[in-house]
């Protein structure tokens, strides 16, 4: 397997700057980028199967972007987990791109977000006047929608924050299978694989999972009523988008309904919709329909759609 560079952005925050860090495949010149992010609790890595079919499948070079989200990974802490939050992320991405872009130019940017990463790309390119180097050209939101189902969090919330400690990888492997089997069918090595990038080893032996557990802080403190009243403002961003639009759903999902997915199909972008049978919440991107219906959409020739103005530029 060709292994990503790891590099690092550095951010401001209210206690100074933190360090973000996001893996690069492909050519680092390359005026094509594509940047995956990930969910709540996960990290950059979780996107090593995607990467590499983009760069065996497109004829032109492409830079293919896997940040780690703070608070995840490689990327440090924050002093203050209340800053686990959707301003702070948007912020730490735009770093990233304005880094990425001063490095060498780009004239393509594309988008696929995992839940967590679909909202930050959603927010990205749904917010007029942000200061991106170039528009969002195609978006991929997976298993993320502007109705956030209450139960799905709920269930979140009964793991987060909790990072274990473990005598292997492999049981840390299996306690992460646990609780992420709406991620669908995979192999024991294909989970495994999945899991290597997801644990940090301990000082005195052992491992734990490789995020901050502070990330509960600010999830536990939502209320099913915040949620709610954020909705609206959920479905602004949606509407405000101008990429092309792909909607990736687990038909299991807990997260993102049939209904809303639905209605994503019929208003703003009007996202083009691939469900996967046998999933919930959320395709990681590893099986081969999964992979094959996000290879086609972000490598296929530019269309009229494509050339429309496209939100989140000034």
């Amino acid at each position: 397997m060709t292994v990503p560079t790891l590099n690092y952005v550095s951010c401001p925050d209210a206690g100074g700057s933190h360090r973000m860090a996001y893996w690069q495949w492909g050519s680092g010149d390359a005026p094509h980028v594509i940047v995956c992010a990930h969910g709540l609790t996960r990290q950059g890595r979780d996107f090593d199967v995607i990467a590499q079919a983009l760069l065996a499948r497109s004829n032109e070079p492409l830079r293919v972007i896997c940040p780690d989200v703070v608070g995840r990974g490689r990327s440090d802490a924050l002093r203050d987990p209340m800053g686990y939050a959707v301003p702070t992320y948007v912020s730490d991405m735009l770093h990233m791109l304005g880094q990425l872009h001063a490095q060498a130019p780009m004239r393509t940017l594309d988008w696929l977000g995992t839940s967590m990463g679909g909202l930050i790309g959603l927010a990205l390119c749904g917010t007029p006047s942000l200061p991106l180097p170039v528009p969002v050209r195609r978006l991929v939101l997976n298993d993320f929608g502007p109705v956030i189902q209450w139960e799905a969090l709920k269930r979140i919330g009964t793991y987060v924050g909790n990072t274990g400690q473990f005598e292997t990888v492999q049981a840390a492997a299996d306690a992460m299978w646990a609780i992420s089997t709406g991620f669908g069918p995979h192999t024991p090595e294909q989970w495994l694989a999945l899991s290597q990038a997801m644990v940090k080893p301990l000082p005195g032996g052992g491992f734990t999972l490789h995020y901050d557990p502070a990330l509960a802080v600010p999830f536990r403190a939502l209320t099913e009523q915040a949620a709610a009243e954020g909705q609206a403002a959920l479905w602004q961003l949606y509407d405000n988008v101008r990429a092309s639009t792909l909607l990736l759903r687990g038909a299991r999902s807990d997260l993102l309904s049939a209904a809303t997915a639905q209605e994503m199909g019929r208003r703003g972008p009007k996202a083009r919709l691939v469900e996967f049978a046998g999933v919930g919440h959320a395709p990681t991107l590893i099986a081969q329909d999964q992979v094959e219906a996000v290879a086609a959409f972000l490598l296929e020739p530019d269309t009229p759609r494509d050339e429309k103005p496209r939100g989140g530029t000034g």
